[in-house]
């Protein structure tokens, strides 16, 4: 094969349109854009208009208050990866394990708001863990091996404001 030989596969080159070329093109005079308007012209951008109609957008009910600045990251752990650390030897068996550990060890590379540990593979090593949330099956499987998990305590909920009364 020499360079001269060298093309593309049948199909694989897309010829493109050519518009505004003249009546006999099938492509000329409006280039396929319709009649006159708005939308024959260029930089038209009417995203979600319907025709005059109220756009779905502005049909739909507005509710709640959604920002996701406020809602909270964590890092997930798996039981998998806490063995594999534990085989490894960057961490020990019967040990205190708390997220700057784990970060330390290369279990995760950053924690966020907190470690959220859960089930997924399997523990042998007892292990004490500091973490901001578990799955059930997660605490059964750790404590089921002499380990332990330590969650915050709760904070607890502020009495309801008592609400005027309407009269």
């Amino acid at each position: 094969m020499k360079l001269n030989e060298i093309k593309d596969n049948r199909g694989a080159h897309y010829r493109a349109k050519r518009r505004g070329r003249g009546i006999g093109s099938g492509k000329g005079k409006t280039s396929a854009r319709g009649g006159k308007g708005q939308t024959a012209r260029t930089g038209v951008a009417l995203n979600g208009f319907e025709g005059g109609q109220t756009p779905l957008h502005r049909r739909l009910p507005k509710r709640g208050f959604n920002r996701e600045d406020f809602r909270k990251r964590y890092a997930v752990v798996n039981l998998g990866g806490l063995q594999r650390a534990v085989d490894q030897g960057v961490l020990k068996s019967g040990a205190t394990v708390k997220a700057e550990d784990l970060v330390k060890a290369g279990v995760l590379r950053r924690t966020w708001d907190g470690v959220k540990l859960l089930a997924k593979g399997e523990l042998k090593a007892p292990l004490t863990l500091e973490v901001a949330g578990a799955s059930k099956a997660a605490v059964a499987a750790v404590e089921k091996l002499g380990g332990k998990v330590v969650l915050p305590a709760a904070k607890a909920k502020a009495p309801a404001a008592p609400q005027p009364q309407q009269g």
